[in-house]
């Protein structure tokens, strides 16, 4: 049959990955959590293993997934609604949560307006289809996620009208600006708020500076995004990102319910008029069912914890999680990324040794990723670890102490 033929060829692509370094590991199966006790935080435990693990690896940078007032939204919401919407959103597939979720979001984000969808990813390819036209010019940082280069991909941005700068280089920035062609009316300057591999961050009040001149230059407008996943919700004195940590603002923000938040989906928060012109332009909006009512309505609870007394908290233990972690690093003479991001990168700069000690964290109880060439450049191999608000002081410890032993 064709498809052994298939098979068969997808099997050769599959070996080229792992003689390439690019293929996945075997993914781990989360088989149950067991609540935080004591001093220390959660646990997970995985198939396969009878080990209690602490994870070093999540995006749940709040904690919140388990927090109860989430778990009720989501149920509440799902009870009287249903499980799913049954149609897209222009086909009566809009429900009170998700317009709820959408206004909840702009006012976190001191926007007029958002529009959500599945994920951070289809949010960016939706708003790369939106704003780009014959006349648009894109400029990207060098270490943007792979979601906006496939968003320019996606939206047909032709090579001559786009650039790339150096990672987080303002000279370089400038350079490409000033290098916008000719006929050129809408120029898009996209980035990362966080750069999730490195921890650190876009200087946007640096761009901005960058940009101010050549505001005026274009009739349709020079516009900053930024792709803040990472960060919204999860740093700065309210959890308000990248933005907060620069005191700094750019015209649309594009985030996630999935990373500090502990629910699903992503959103875009702009002007109205760039709202309205996604709905109607966003193909990855427009022709897919949207997040369940009770994605929703647990991301809207999230938000509202994360806006609340108890969200300062979290995010204030966060940071003394990340100070300390650092300064065990430090003790250690382990070589980092400087950032107050809770990504915290233990430089290894060796495929080999990085692949063992994320094997040795894991005998010792602790899930970690490993980030090797070609994932990084050769020399910037990795292991990253992601403190979150369930991490106790006891954890951190426990951490250290498996790291020291590996060294």
């Amino acid at each position: 049959m064709s498809l052994e033929l298939l098979n068969a060829g997808l099997a050769r692509e599959v070996a080229d990955l792992h003689r390439e370094g690019r293929a996945k590991a075997a993914e781990r199966v989360i088989v149950d959590y067991l609540p935080a006790s004591g001093d220390r935080g959660p646990r997970y435990k995985l198939a396969g293993s009878p080990l209690q693990f602490i994870r070093m690896n999540s995006n749940s940078y709040l904690s919140l997934s388990h927090h109860p007032q989430v778990l009720a939204a989501a149920d509440e919401a799902t009870h009287r609604y249903g499980a799913g919407p049954g149609a897209v959103r222009f086909i009566d597939g809009t429900f009170a949560a998700h317009v709820e979720l959408e206004e909840r979001i702009a006012s976190f984000t001191g926007r007029p307006a958002a529009k959500i969808f599945n994920s951070a990813y289809t949010t960016n390819l939706g708003l790369a289809l939106a704003l780009q036209n014959q006349r648009t010019f894109w400029i990207g940082d060098q270490l943007n996620h792979n979601c906006i280069i496939r968003a320019m991909r996606i939206a047909h941005v032709p090579s001559h009208q786009k650039a790339i700068f150096k990672h987080n280089d303002m000279a370089d920035l400038r350079r490409c600006i000033e290098s916008v062609p000719e006929g050129i009316e809408r120029v898009i300057v996209i980035f990362d708020g966080v750069f999730s591999m490195r921890g650190d961050y876009a200087p946007i009040a640096e761009i901005n500076a960058v940009l101010e001149p050549h505001r005026q230059r274009f009739a349709e407008g020079l516009v900053t995004v930024v792709d803040d996943s990472h960060g919204v919700g999860a740093y700065g004195a309210t959890g308000r990102g990248t933005e907060e940590i620069c005191g700094a603002r750019v015209d649309i923000s594009v985030g996630t319910f999935g990373k500090a938040f502990g629910v699903n989906g992503g959103f875009v928060a702009a002007s109205a008029e760039v709202i309205e012109a996604v709905r109607q332009k966003a193909d990855t909006y427009i022709y897919t069912n949207p997040l369940s009512v009770a994605d929703c309505a647990a991301a809207k609870a999230a938000v509202d914890v994360a806006d609340s007394e108890e969200g300062l908290a979290r995010l204030a233990n966060v940071r003394a999680r990340i100070r300390q972690f650092r300064s065990g690093l430090a003790r250690l003479g382990c070589e980092s990324i400087n950032g107050v991001h809770p990504v915290t990168p233990l430089m290894v700069r060796d495929t080999e040794k990085t692949r063992a000690m994320v094997d040795g964290f894991s005998a010792g109880g602790v899930l970690v990723v490993g980030l090797n060439f070609p994932v990084v450049p050769d020399g910037d191999q990795c292991i990253r670890f992601q403190i979150n608000a369930a991490h106790t002081e006891a954890d951190v410890d426990q951490v250290l102490g498996v790291l020291e032993d590996l060294l």
